[in-house]
């Protein structure tokens, strides 16, 4: 791909935006589900 064939900026910025929010996203579910699995199991803060 040359610099012709570039995907505009505001394409490849709302990528970006887009794969982060959604990896944010994501270990936010995965830090409540072991909350929640810990909370089960008994352990409280």
């Amino acid at each position: 791909m040359n610099s012709e064939e570039k995907a505009p900026l505001r394409k490849r910025l709302g990528w970006l935006v887009l794969i982060w929010t959604a990896s944010v996203l994501a270990l936010g579910a995965a830090a409540w589900l072991m909350r929640l699995l810990m909370s089960a199991a008994g352990l409280h803060s």
